[in-house]
């Protein structure tokens, strides 16, 4: 399956950044191809703020991180649901899931893997799922979520790519002490993934549905 100029990719990130750090490469790919992305993220994790922090702080650290990676602000949506308890809002998420599905229409959608251990990612790629039945969708690499994570599609990135996810992922001041939040590992994630699939750089993903017409 290839992209077409204006083709829509929708990214489902169940707490802002978790987009960018799966797929943050791929969707500077996809911008710069012309398709038209569109982000959203259901929870702004304010609970997970560290203490001192402005409680808006992540509404902003999302939206420098996603124009760092070419997605509008018109283009990103934000939802408030309370994270750790997805499982509380299930219908609500799915009712909004299909709103977005009317609205977007996307080809594609990205969603966290189906083996993920987070709770709430567990909600949105179970939904994701029942709402999005004519799209494709793909599940993106969270590495120390899921230790059965098996990628059978690979993207390849160019250095620009994996260097305005890493700009992106520096937005988010406070989850600096992550250590997946660092360069270091982000690349060296691109780097492995590229070595699976014999390109440079790569972000891996796997195949929930496609579908060829």
């Amino acid at each position: 399956m290839r992209f077409k100029e204006n083709d829509r990719a929708l990214i489902l990130a169940p707490h802002c950044d978790d987009g960018e750090l799966g797929l943050g490469g791929t969707i500077s790919k996809l911008v710069s191809g012309k398709v038209d992305v569109v982000y959203v993220a259901f929870s702004l994790a304010e609970k997970s703020i560290p203490k001192g922090l402005p409680p808006d702080t992540t509404r902003k650290e999302v939206y420098k991180a996603t124009d760092c990676l070419g997605i509008p602000a018109k283009n990103v949506i934000l939802y408030d649901f309370e994270v750790r308890i997805f499982t509380d809002f299930r219908q609500k998420i799915l009712d909004s899931m299909i709103e977005l599905q009317k609205k977007i229409n996307p080809k594609v959608v990205f969603i966290p893997s189906l083996s993920d251990k987070h709770q709430d990612h567990q909600v949105i790629a179970i939904e994701a799922i029942r709402a999005f039945k004519g799209a494709n969708i793909f599940s993106y690499d969270l590495p120390w979520n899921s230790q059965k994570f098996t990628p059978n599609l690979f993207i390849s990135i160019s250095k620009i790519d994996l260097d305005r996810k890493k700009k992106s992922i520096s937005c988010y001041e406070s989850q600096k002490n992550k250590i997946y939040m660092n360069d270091d590992f982000v690349e060296s994630l691109a780097i492995v993934r590229g070595a699976q699939s014999n390109y440079r750089y790569a972000e891996a993903f796997e195949i929930v549905k496609c579908n060829i017409d």
